[in-house]
């Protein structure tokens, strides 16, 4: 892991568990970012683009802290290293859960009320800053002038209302693996990344998966996420999906965190805990569920969980298309 010195700001490698505390900043990219390749050249502190000015920024508050050291994900991953990369994406989260501090610069907030303005920052929605919401235990929010405008603790309320995650989960990071998969991919519909891939990717510690980086796979990323969180969970919850296209029929999992939106309200259910066991094959998914029949080659299967602001079982609709054979209606 690479870190920068809030002193000098060179960067400093460490492995392994011998890591000192560090700063890190979370952020929306700009002109004139500083990258892994300047900073290794020495440069940061010595450019003066509005990204420059930002690294050096938050190395100055992360001392003011008492941190000699601080992250920032522009300089300090080598992008030309697919392998780092890929360990950098997979270990993210837990960077970010490891960190003292998390330092939010919200640059497009000025000088106003926060429960008037807040929701509007880009920040909100970008793929990558929902882990970095969640994660960190400590994280204070800064405005464009770097003055703060309070931390994680004091805006919970207003924030919970921004994304839809609930107020303890903010507060206690370590009680996300509790929530249904399909209430936490709710919490990523309608943001955006650069890379369609890193729509998945950026939610590989939210589900605490690791799985190998494929730039150029496109929607298959967000496919093989629910295959690995199916491999390694009975909970049916990421089932509770709902599609706006106009198809006939579709697939069991889900084409996007979009279609999500839905399940905001899911809570789980008892049986979930106990949900059926079920396997991938090169057929599909194969699952041992009742059905209930909803009209001509019609049928429901229930999810074993409930919606809470409906206050009714979920359910999806298969129709049969072979022998002990359904796709999703």
């Amino acid at each position: 892991m690479w870190l920068i010195n809030t002193r000098t700001f060179e960067l400093e490698e460490f492995v392994g568990t011998d890591m000192p505390a560090y700063a890190i900043l979370s952020h929306t990219w700009e002109n004139g970012e500083i990258t892994f390749h300047d900073a290794k050249a020495k440069l940061l502190g010595k450019q003066t683009s509005q990204g420059a000015r930002k690294v050096v920024k938050a190395c100055e508050v992360a001392a003011e802290h008492g941190l000699a050291y601080a992250w920032v994900d522009t300089c300090c991953i080598d992008k030309s290293s697919s392998a780092e990369l890929t360990e950098a994406i997979n270990s993210m989260f837990q960077w970010y859960r490891s960190s003292q501090i998390c330092l939010v610069y919200l640059s497009d907030l000025k000088a106003v009320e926060l429960d008037q303005v807040m929701y509007t920052s880009r920040w909100f929605k970008r793929g990558w800053t929902l882990q970095e919401l969640i994660a960190p235990t400590r994280l204070v929010f800064y405005d464009h002038d770097w003055k703060k405008r309070g931390t994680k603790e004091d805006l919970a309320s207003l924030l919970s209302k921004i994304t839809r995650i609930d107020h303890g989960i903010l507060l206690d990071p370590s009680k996300v693996y509790t929530v249904p998969v399909g209430k936490r991919m709710s919490w990523a519909a309608d943001r955006e990344t650069t890379r369609m891939e890193d729509r998945a990717y950026s939610l590989l510690g939210i589900f605490d998966i690791n799985m190998p980086l494929i730039y150029g796979e496109g929607p298959k990323a967000f496919t093989r996420l629910q295959e690995e969180i199916l491999r390694r969970s009975n909970d049916v919850s990421i089932f509770c999906w709902q599609t706006r296209e106009n198809s006939r029929w579709r697939g069991i999992l889900a084409s996007s965190p979009d279609e999500f939106r839905c399940t905001a309200g899911t809570e789980d259910h008892v049986a979930l805990k106990n949900g059926p066991e079920y396997t991938l094959t090169n057929k599909g998914l194969r699952i041992e569920l009742d059905l209930a029949s909803a009209g001509p080659n019609l049928y429901l299967m229930a999810l074993y969980c409930t919606d809470y602001f409906k206050d009714e079982w979920e359910c999806i609709y298969l129709t049969a298309i072979g022998k002990d054979s359904y796709a999703r209606a």
